[in-house]
């Protein structure tokens, strides 16, 4: 999901790795219990192309399941692909279901994208059916080579005053601890963890190509009417990727932690 300040997505681009971005939602849905809804109201905040989206669908056949994302090429392309379900526009900093309306809101890979979204928790909670689940993951890899050489690159003093602001920091997930304090002063009983991936990806210069679809978006859109300056900022921070992520017999590694969080609300 995006928000207004953020630039549009690219869906073909973000599904050249749809397996591996899949994976950590699999592992989320894995500890999330059976839903009190006879059938279930499910929301999927940000939902993007609609991949995972489909995945909500084989785990409660027969739920009532709705993906919302407030980019209308994402929306597009989950309504093309996956006609059998709803989607609507919506913006994480802003949805606010009824109380009690929902047995599961699940967010893969988008508050990151929120600043300040520990606040909306409350109002999510509350809209859970007593014994529903509030479910997310989030990319807890900011400290890692792929986004502390492109923020470093963008601060640096031919990028600077260009591309002030535009990326995020490390402080844009928090620790599985901080997430299940805010959860547990909610109510909810909480399983919060995180997990390293080591993606083995292929194809030339493949982090580049990945990061293309998620965390380089702000650059590339602040750079999009000057091309020259964009290609400039691709090529040094892909060789700057090379150096940081080598590439082996079999592939590139590419390692990826992830924080998740399952929050269930008593009263069931």
């Amino acid at each position: 999901m995006t928000t207004s300040a953020v630039p549009g997505w690219d869906p073909a681009q973000y599904l050249r790795h749809a397996d591996h971005r899949a994976r950590p939602f699999v592992d989320l849905l894995a500890r999330v219990p059976d839903l009190p809804g006879d059938p279930p109201v499910v929301a999927d905040l940000g939902c993007g192309p609609g991949n995972v989206t489909a995945l909500l669908a084989d785990r409660w056949p027969g739920a009532r399941i709705t993906g919302y994302d407030n980019s209308p090429a994402m929306l597009a392309r989950g309504r093309a692909d996956h006609p059998e379900l709803a989607f609507a526009e919506a913006d994480a900093r802003t949805w606010t279901p009824a109380p009690g309306s929902h047995d599961l809101i699940v967010s893969n890979a988008t508050l990151q994208w929120v600043p300040g979204h520990v606040d909306r928790f409350p109002d999510w909670i509350a809209a859970l059916a007593p014994g529903g689940t509030f479910a997310f993951q989030v990319p807890g890899n900011f400290d890692a080579p792929s986004h502390r050489l492109m923020r470093e690159l963008a601060d640096s003093a031919r990028w600077r005053d260009r591309l002030a602001g535009a990326l995020r920091h490390d402080d844009a997930v928090h620790t599985p601890e901080a997430y299940l304090a805010h959860l547990t002063a909610l109510g909810c009983t909480v399983d919060a963890w995180e997990t390293t991936y080591v993606h083995l990806l292929t194809g030339e210069d493949p982090v580049l190509d990945w990061v293309k679809g998620t965390g380089l978006r702000p650059v590339l859109a602040a750079l999009d009417a000057d091309p020259e300056a964009r290609e400039a900022f691709i090529d040094d921070y892909r060789t700057a990727l090379r150096e940081a992520y080598p590439t082996g017999r079999y592939g590139t590694p590419f390692p990826f932690r992830r924080v998740f969080a399952v929050a269930c609300k008593g009263g069931r």
